[in-house]
């Protein structure tokens, strides 16, 4: 499935710090039956964002308007626990297009470049400074330049580069999941059998 091309996110940022978010709190596994990738973003963190009865918290920052962005900075060893892919599908659907993290579980990262979200990761400090000049300015903005490969704090001009792998660098520039890109590839392929 082809997901929007990324090249540069100028957003604001919503900043989740809690630690060790694993995947069940990001999409509560009742919430896996279904197999299309769309409509799981309402359920988006939501045994955090609604009460029992279905209404939402307003302690929750995504229940609060202060806050809004594709982007989500989240707190240490981000998307951990079981390897559900649908809890990325959940963030992508919500409409966060870069989740930022001092650590990321490695299945999730992997599942999040395979989905079309990226996963940046940055240093504690740069971590520690971006979820400050989001709570003293929650309109302060972030760009991540996946050309790049730099995250930037507009307001101070502070800014980290972050690693990606080339080949899942490439299919986010394009667009492409990996079967995106074996199709991206197809003339190439039949002239090589072509050619055997």
């Amino acid at each position: 499935m082809a997901y929007d091309k990324f090249e540069v996110l100028t957003s604001r940022v919503v900043p989740l710090s809690s630690e060790n978010v694993d995947t069940d709190q990001i999409i509560p596994a009742r919430f896996l039956k279904a197999t299309e990738r769309e409509g799981f973003g309402d359920n988006l963190f939501r045994d955090w964002r609604y009460d029992n009865e279905g209404k939402p918290k307003a302690d929750f920052v995504l229940n609060d308007p202060t806050y809004s962005g594709k982007i989500l900075l989240a707190g240490k060893n981000f998307g951990s626990g079981s390897s559900r892919e649908h809890a990325v599908w959940a963030i992508y659907d919500y409409g966060f297009r870069c989740v930022v993290s001092s650590f990321f579980a490695d299945i999730f990262k992997n599942n999040c470049l395979n989905i079309g979200v990226l996963p940046v990761t940055v240093s504690p400090k740069f971590a520690d400074e971006l979820f400050s000049a989001v709570e003293a300015n929650p309109e302060v903005e972030v760009e991540v330049d996946i050309k790049k490969q730099t995250i930037t704090l507009l307001s101070t001009g502070s800014a980290e580069s972050f690693d990606i792998n080339s080949y899942k660098k490439d299919n986010m520039l394009n667009g492409f999941d990996d079967i995106d890109y074996l199709l991206n590839l197809k003339e190439e392929i039949v002239q090589f059998e072509a050619n055997k």
